[in-house]
């Protein structure tokens, strides 16, 4: 039976749900920062765990000896996590409260499994680094704030975990702070949120703890709740990838011809001009279907089905966007990439890239750089990457793409490479700068000028 006093969860209504705002968020620490119970600690104290979940892990904890509930066991689900006590894949959780929707990306922390944090992070708002307090800032905690800024993730949370082993003092916390926050500015992260906190106790996670009356900030879940998410429909490039012409031929609908995608960024409207790639062709949008309805506007993420007033050669990766803001099209790539294959991406290699519902031929030109995280130090013309690098790569394709840089769409602006003789994904590329623009440039001032291996200079 279990002895917890924590009372049921109580789903929000429909009417809740859609009044909140969704915010993704992914996780990331060194090995045995707390990033699981700290994951546990907040599903369990903002009572978003189910009774029978709480139960089991209540079992387990009991079976191997521990006083209290491992709340890390809530979301390491897998045999392999379990026994050794670390998290290996990336583990997604859904949960709400009245005032906001989650969904979070639990990733790992150890160095094997770096590439995993670019999947969990690669579509996350908000990314929480974890530092234990008594070890502060190390190459681990270095390398997610390069992959944060890599990512363009907007905002950055640093949680400084076991406060309690550290006697809660503010001297301990101030130091890694200012410490993390200074690197981490140097990348170009355009916002940083330190908290201190304990997992394990519970402190600052979601309710403010009494043991660091010096500290007046928000907790973790409050951070969480408020921080703002912008998602500026009429700023972004509009685009949709066709995924499938609908093209039923009944006499209900005879001729009837539909363009189905999501729409990847931006705001399509009916009777706007556009213009489809890459034929570069022309029409205007004559009707908008979503979920079976007519509607006269439509924005990213809906899946919709688009009508022309004109019929044009359309097919699957096709991309179709307003005639006022037509990408270039290119065949030269240039873009950092993150190696996730077990294998070599190496200069000279044919691959296919996978870009939005398109793929092509393509064939790696050069590598002109490895990037070293921890000091953000280069290695030239490394020749090859290996799993969990990350470097700069020139990609030739086969067909011309419409790709957009990173900085301005992060679904447009991405792609993956894949090996053509088994399909594997090899790695995830980034279109344009590696960095924000101010941390670029930091870095190129710093360079010297004989232009020997130093900074992060291309």
């Amino acid at each position: 039976m279990s002895n917890s006093t924590t009372e049921p969860v109580q789903p929000l209504s429909t009417e809740q749900l859609s009044a909140t705002t969704l915010l993704r968020f992914a996780t990331a620490g060194s090995v045995d920062d707390g990033k699981s119970t700290l994951v546990g600690r907040l599903l369990h104290d903002s009572k978003s765990v189910l009774t029978d979940q709480l139960e089991a892990v209540e079992r387990v904890s009991a079976s191997r000896g521990a006083e209290a509930p491992d709340l890390a066991l809530l979301t390491d689900g897998l045999r392999a996590e379990r026994e050794q006590g670390i998290t290996i894949d990336v583990a997604y959780r859904y949960f709400a409260t009245a005032r906001r929707r989650f969904i979070l990306a639990d990733t790992p922390g150890h160095v094997q499994y770096t590439r995993n944090m670019v999947t969990g992070a690669s579509t996350a708002d908000l990314a929480v680094v974890l530092v234990d307090a008594r070890n502060g800032v190390i190459e681990q905690t270095r390398r997610h704030a390069a992959v944060a800024a890599l990512l363009r993730v907007p905002h950055v949370v640093l949680a400084v975990n076991k406060m309690d082993l550290v006697s809660y003092e503010e001297s301990v916390f101030a130091r890694i702070a200012e410490e993390f926050t200074a690197y981490a500015s140097e990348l170009g992260v355009p916002e940083i949120t330190a908290i201190p906190i304990s997992a394990l106790a519970g402190d600052n996670v979601v309710e403010p703890s009494s043991n660091m009356d010096w500290y007046g900030g928000p907790t973790v879940l409050e951070h969480l709740e408020t921080v703002p998410v912008s998602h500026d429909l009429t700023s972004c490039h509009a685009r949709l990838p066709v995924q499938y012409v609908i093209r039923p031929q009944t006499a209900e609908h005879p001729d009837y011809r539909g363009y189905a995608g999501q729409i990847a960024a931006g705001t399509f409207r009916v009777g706007e001009p556009v213009t489809v790639l890459p034929s570069g062709r022309t029409s205007k949008v004559a009707g908008i279907d979503l979920l079976g309805k007519a509607v006269d506007v439509a924005w990213t993420p809906q899946s919709i089905t688009l009508l022309l007033e004109d019929d044009i050669d359309i097919s699957r990766g096709d991309l179709i966007v307003p005639s006022g803001d037509v990408p270039k099209a290119t065949q030269d790539i240039e873009a950092t990439v993150c190696h996730v294959a077990d294998t070599a991406l190496a200069v000279g290699q044919r691959v296919l890239l996978k870009h939005t519902t398109r793929t092509v031929k393509a064939i790696v030109k050069e590598i002109p750089s490895r990037l070293t995280l921890d000091d953000l130090s280069q290695h030239r013309e490394p020749g090859q990457l290996v799993a969990n690098d990350i470097g700069r790569v020139l990609v030739r394709t086969a067909e011309p793409l419409a790709l957009d840089e990173y900085a301005d769409s992060r679904r447009t602006g991405s792609f993956l490479l894949i090996d053509p003789a088994d399909g594997t994904t090899l790695a995830a590329g980034m279109v344009g700068a590696a960095f924000a623009a101010s941390a670029d440039a930091a870095v190129e001032a710093e360079a010297p000028a004989d232009g020997s291996d130093d900074g992060w200079d291309f």
